[in-house]
């Protein structure tokens, strides 16, 4: 399987997390290919070019069922079980596998120590969005990466996360913004819902994994 660059992050006692690690990089098209032998992705490269764009076109469900593939590619124990018609999913949180982040941890990361915003210029300093975009995906980590060394937290795709919300606690929280926000919009705060099996060109995921 191709690399999955993780990187340890530290907890929060104030927030209720523990150390955790978590991808630099949103998942690419060329590991989501290696893991799953398909490729949705609505902005699509070639094979030579190294498949270096985030994969999008991914549901919350598509993503868990990433995570377990590539834990058992690993070697290590799945997060999900996810039933046959993928109507329901129980996260069973002492397994040491590949998982989508809480919103805690997303937020965490995303702020790397800091309680400031960016500002405008700084993300599109560090972020694909609407003013830089051109209307597409661009390939991971060709901008800034934030304090901690992670990538894309802002732009480029926006990110499955583990937790629920909206109606009924139906819908899958979405942090980060995408190719087609506004700078103005991107903040480490910033959340929107999906519901779990919708698929759009400008949602992607990345994983994170609890330390044991």
């Amino acid at each position: 399987m191709t690399t999955m660059k993780m990187i340890q992050l530290p907890g929060s006692q104030a927030l209720g997390i523990d150390e955790f690690e978590m991808q630099t990089v949103p998942v690419t098209q060329e590991l989501y290919a290696a893991v799953m032998k398909c490729n949705p992705s609505y902005f699509r490269e070639e094979p030579s070019s190294g498949l270096n764009l985030p994969v999008e076109c991914v549901s919350w469900l598509d993503a868990a069922k990433f995570c377990n593939h590539a834990s058992r590619i690993q070697g290590l124990e799945p997060c999900y079980e996810i039933s046959v018609n993928g109507e329901h999913v129980n996260w069973h949180k002492h397994c040491d596998g590949f998982r989508l982040p809480t919103e805690k941890e997303w937020e965490r990361a995303c702020r790397a120590g800091s309680d400031v915003d960016p500002t405008d210029q700084e993300i599109l300093e560090q972020a694909w969005c609407q003013e830089n975009s051109e209307g597409s995906t661009h390939s991971v980590a060709t901008k800034q990466p934030n304090a901690w060394g992670l990538y894309d937290m802002l732009g480029n795709v926006r990110e499955w996360c583990q937790d629920l919300w909206g109606a009924n606690y139906s819908h899958r929280v979405l942090r980060g913004g995408g190719w087609s926000d506004y700078a103005n919009s991107m903040r480490a705060a910033g959340r929107s819902y999906n519901a779990p099996s919708n698929q759009y060109y400008y949602i992607g995921f990345r994983c994170s994994r609890t330390i044991r």
